[in-house]
């Protein structure tokens, strides 16, 4: 596609989300006061605030917030002269009564997240964040689990109960960029609303992948600050900035100040810096939620394991989201295996040698 075709997209940063979880949910009101102050000023129009897996998200499965995410959310949208602060919600996770409560605190924008096979599950999260005057964006997650045609009847669900736009997750950084074309492709013919993209780089293509969306006239995308967040990260926002602006359809972002927000600001409290190493590719290689990854190095150290062995497993069961506690299940019935297949051999050694006597 001709780039004089391309039209600019919102972009919408979820450092404080989607970086919480390689942050472990730690965040302080100090953190998020000066990265929501730069991009705001850097002209990012949305900027996401919560814990990694959403309101309510703070718990023993998915991991406890250092500070509570209303008092994040109070500080980002107090912060933000321009932005609008965006907060993530996960029927069976987030209630209304967490929602109202960030509405309260500042919240314009609400994402409401499902599996990419049961978006039926979210009708009466969109209905009350209508009612609530809230922009609706809505998430199909591990979507490349899902052909095309597939997804476009879900996000036709979500159309219907009031979803403003709907995105197309690649939560597994699974995708290849032609996966992605495909995609947002679908949803374009099918949707009157607007489209989105998520990208993570478990195969380092989470800037191909965004450009590809972008090229398929995708109207929204994500990404953070020095690609902090699960797995191998996601898309830079302050690459996205650039490569927008290359392309000639810069939505208004300021490249230089985003890419000084991502080294003076994030870059100095990152507790480590997202690529895709061999654990990281391995999520994407067998398409395995990217919120896994830090879960699966636990529990295989723990248990003596490579981790890539328990993500392939993970894989191979096709685990989704809220599947946490699959995790230790799988390094157990590994562990069985092995202890299993160790007694075997142990048992055969004495035979063979009763046969050599012989």
């Amino acid at each position: 596609m001709n780039a004089k075709t391309l039209k600019p997209p919102r972009v919408t940063d979820t450092t404080l989300r989607d970086g919480s979880h390689a942050m472990r949910h730690q965040f302080t009101r100090e953190q998020v006061r000066a990265i929501v102050a730069a991009l705001d000023e850097a002209g990012v129009p949305v900027i996401e605030v919560t814990h990694g897996d959403g309101l309510a998200g703070s718990s023993i499965q998915y991991g406890f917030s250092a500070t509570s995410e209303l008092e994040l959310i109070e500080e980002a949208a107090k912060t933000a002269k321009r932005a609008k602060i965006a907060a993530l919600l996960l029927p069976g996770i987030g209630t209304r009564k967490e929602l109202s409560a960030a509405i309260e605190r500042g919240i314009k924008v609400v994402r409401i997240a499902t599996q990419c096979t049961e978006a039926d599950i979210s009708e009466q999260h969109f209905g009350m964040a209508k009612e609530m005057g809230l922009e609706t964006v809505g998430f199909l997650m591990m979507a490349h689990m899902r052909p095309p045609e597939f997804l476009a009847e879900q996000a036709a669900l979500m159309e219907s109960y009031g979803a403003d736009c709907v995105y197309i997750v690649d939560s597994a950084g699974a995708m290849l960029p032609d996966d992605v074309r495909r995609r947002v492709a679908a949803l374009k013919e099918r949707l009157s609303i607007q489209v989105g993209f998520h990208a993570h780089n478990n195969l380092g293509l989470a800037i191909g992948n965004t450009l590809a969306a972008i090229e398929e006239g995708a109207d929204q995308v994500d990404g953070c600050l020095r690609g902090l967040g699960a797995g191998a990260g996601n898309a830079p926002t302050e690459l996205i900035a650039a490569v927008l602006d290359k392309l000639g359809i810069n939505p208004g972002l300021d490249v230089f100040k985003l890419m000084d927000a991502a080294e003076y600001i994030v870059a100095p409290i990152m507790p480590y810096q997202p690529i895709p190493d061999r654990d990281a590719i391995t999520i994407g290689y067998a398409g395995v939620y990217s919120t896994f990854l830090l879960h699966a190095r636990h529990i295989a150290a723990e248990f003596g394991l490579d981790p890539r062995e328990i993500l392939v497993e993970l894989g191979r069961r096709q685990a989704v989201a809220g599947q946490e506690d699959w995790i230790l299940d799988v390094a157990l019935d590994i562990l069985r295996r092995k202890r299993a297949a160790e007694g075997a051999g142990d048992a055969r050694e004495p035979a063979a040698a009763e046969r050599s006597a012989d």
